[in-house]
């Protein structure tokens, strides 16, 4: 297995460059996702490691090797699209080896490595099958067998859960994560799907028109995002944001006002911040509680009762909304006035250039 260094990758299809100088280092092992809205060059990024897209300027090193001109299969990676891409005639023994079989290897070390990759994906009760008697999650496991067959330094995965229901997804998130541990092996991942980013990443490169806008672990980037684009995309539900007005700065703490909240200080790094200026305040809707006491009060829009949990939306008084998520069943009526509390503490302030301003330390 290898790790990767990308230095300054830019990507451009005629005057249009969509990967804008990416600077990104993922070590040996590491599960590293990348994700982003549709169109902000993650799968290109992805396709330029495989040596599908040619890379137009910087440096791409696996292990200690550049490989900006190497072909695909001499680069010592494995990948699995969103389609299946199986050979419908072939049986699943058949089509996890089809590769080894290309390659000339040895019929007994072919057929150990196929049976090898059908023990760690629980398919052996499917070897003899043909692609049209398996379900989705069972072609995709095909899918992911005939890429650790070839033993690669490297996985990449584009998408390849997006064909599947939700509960499927929910059971192969975890088979890819007890893969990732049983093999220790480097693995990218691209997909549009912020909650498999969080639950599958040991690191999230976030991507938006060909920039990396933050990377870090998935706790970080939802606790410490770097700017508004990240808040927003992070989280699910996402984050609410309002636009206040900064009332007084002290030592740690700024204090905000608006037409949809009253006073409150808000610990942040106000270093170039000034009284009167313009900024946005940002709450997960996790962070809400309704109390008669709320700074922030509204009316009942919309009521989601999942039992274990209800998703409120609020309207505020300057026509915006809002999303509350509060434990537990609660019945509320439509229309009726509700107030929302939070602590300061979970509270984010972004300047007017969308920067994240973090307490200081």
């Amino acid at each position: 297995m290898a790790g990767l260094e990308l230095k300054s990758l830019r990507k451009n299809y005629g005057g249009v460059e969509v990967i804008k100088g990416v600077d990104l280092s993922i070590e040996h092992g590491e599960f590293v996702v990348f994700v982003g809205p549709s169109g902000c060059g993650k799968s290109t990024l992805l396709r330029m490691i495989a040596g599908l897209e040619d890379i137009t300027g910087g440096e791409l090193r696996i292990g200690d090797r550049v490989v900006n001109h190497v072909e695909p299969r001499d680069r010592g990676i494995a990948m699995v699209f969103q389609s299946y891409a199986l050979y419908p005639h072939m049986t699943v023994y058949d089509n996890v080896g089809f590769g080894l079989k290309l390659a000339k290897t040895p019929k007994d070390v072919r057929d150990k490595k196929i049976r090898d990759a059908a023990r760690i994906l629980q398919m052996e009760h499917l070897l003899d099958r043909k692609p049209s008697q398996l379900s989705g999650g069972q072609r995709q496991r095909v899918a992911i067998g005939r890429a650790i067959v070839r033993q690669p330094e490297v996985f990449l995965f584009d998408e390849p859960l997006s064909n599947l229901d939700a509960a499927l997804r929910v059971d192969m998130r975890m088979e890819l994560s007890k893969l990732h541990n049983d093999l220790g092996a480097t693995m990218i991942y691209v997909t549009h799907d912020q909650v498999e980013a969080m639950t599958l990443a040991d690191k999230i490169v976030v991507l938006n028109a060909g920039v990396v806008q933050q990377v870090g672990s998935p706790i970080e980037l939802y606790k410490k995002p770097a700017n508004l684009f990240v808040a927003g995309f992070i989280g699910s539900p996402k984050m609410n944001f309002i636009d206040v007005t900064v009332q007084s700065i002290d030592a740690g703490t700024v204090t905000i006002v608006g037409k949809d909240i009253s006073p409150v200080a808000i610990p942040a790094d106000a270093s170039g911040i000034s009284v009167g200026d313009t900024v946005t305040l940002g709450i997960r809707p996790h962070e809400l509680s309704n109390a008669s006491t709320g700074s922030i009060v509204g009316q009942v829009m919309l009521v989601e009762r999942l039992g274990n949990e209800t998703i409120v939306n609020i309207a505020l008084p300057s026509g915006s909304s809002w999303l509350a998520v509060l434990d537990g069943d609660h019945r509320l009526a439509i229309g009726q006035s509700f107030a929302l509390a939070f602590d300061a503490n979970a509270g984010i302030i972004f300047d007017k250039t969308g920067k994240a301003r973090h307490p200081a330390g």
